[in-house]
């Protein structure tokens, strides 16, 4: 993942300093299982609402994710190959519930 500095061209939002170095704290130092950002609305930047232990696991990862509100995150995900070796994989998450009505007309 790489940050630029300042807002985007094109949606003008930007990344917070303390967003990227949350991040590279994660994928260099594992001192992070997940981080979940947010939009500031305000500022106009990803913001870091949310960091997990790396003793948590997925099921308080998603626990901490909103009902009906979107965020983005990252994830750290360990697992053990068929050969037996330690891996990590880091997902990036866009998380969002789709709320809808419907109506018929008949």
């Amino acid at each position: 993942m790489s940050f630029r500095g300042g807002a985007n061209a094109s949606s003008g939002m930007g990344v917070a300093d303390h967003s990227k170095s949350t991040y590279m704290e994660l994928q260099r130092k594992k001192v992070y299982r997940y981080v979940i950002f947010k939009i500031d609305e305000k500022k106009k930047e990803v913001i870091v609402e949310k960091t997990g232990s790396p003793a948590e696991g997925y099921d308080d990862f998603t626990a901490s994710l909103p009902e009906n509100d979107c965020r983005y995150a990252v994830y750290d995900f360990d697992y053990v190959t068929s050969e037996n070796c330690q891996k990590s994989k880091i997902f990036f998450i866009a998380w969002y519930r789709l709320l809808f009505s419907s109506s018929f007309i008949s």
